[in-house]
């Protein structure tokens, strides 16, 4: 008898278990933006421009990413006509709460090397976060839904689309005076062997250009 792919057997489980996943792999996801942002050495370019915003209002870093959420989420359903599922409503709210929950918790290495092996750490737990999170199957993250709205809409390639919106949302941060630093080059050129990585472990494969509505990672 064949067993079923581990992404096939996921989603499988009742709808509880699916939403158990999904709170799993946002909190991992929290704790691994925690961990980077903690590490002191540059961040990932939406917490460049997250940080960056805290300088100029008083807000916590967790409800910035909230509101930056809530905003891209209402122009991906109005205005691109993404569809929204429940893991994109979810992943807005519970990533930034877990990102100021998990502030006191987290330590504050004050070594340079320590400092690193956190923010290393952070990548990794990124990738097996996503894996989780995708596995679940209730929606792409608000940031993926943005990519592939502008995909279906322009017609322009996955990549090339996310990419030209990381370096536009890193512009902006660095102009508002977002923590860019080595990490933030490191975590670019790693974040998608963590996520492939991750992934994989759910037996889920990538692909070079996904069909509309398939999530590309939790954030």
């Amino acid at each position: 008898m064949t067993r079923p792919a581990p992404l096939v057997a996921l989603t499988r489980l009742p709808a509880l278990g699916r939403y158990a996943l999904l709170l799993f792999g946002l909190f991992l996801y929290g704790l691994s933006l925690r961990l980077m942002l903690d590490a002191r050495v540059g961040v990932a370019p939406w917490e460049v421009l997250h940080v960056g915003i805290t300088r100029h209002l008083p807000l916590s870093v967790g409800v910035v990413s909230i509101l930056t959420g809530l905003v891209i989420v209402a122009f991906t359903a109005l205005k691109l006509r993404e569809p929204i599922g429940p893991g994109t409503v979810l992943n807005v709210i519970f990533i930034g709460v877990f990102l100021d929950v998990l502030g006191p918790l987290v330590p504050d290495p004050q070594g340079l090397g320590l400092r690193w092996v956190q923010f290393a750490l952070g990548v990794a737990l990124l990738g097996l976060a996503t894996g989780t999170y995708v596995a679940a199957g209730l929606g792409a993250g608000p940031r993926d839904g943005l990519t592939l709205g502008l995909r279906r809409v322009y017609g322009w390639p996955v990549a090339r689309t996310r990419t030209g919106v990381e370096v536009v949302v890193l512009a902006t941060g660095l102009l508002l005076g977002g923590p860019v630093g080595w990490g933030t080059l490191v975590f670019a050129l790693t974040v998608g062997p963590a996520m492939s990585a991750g992934m994989g472990l759910f037996g889920i494969a990538q692909r070079r250009e996904p069909p509309a509505g398939t999530p590309l990672a939790a954030n």
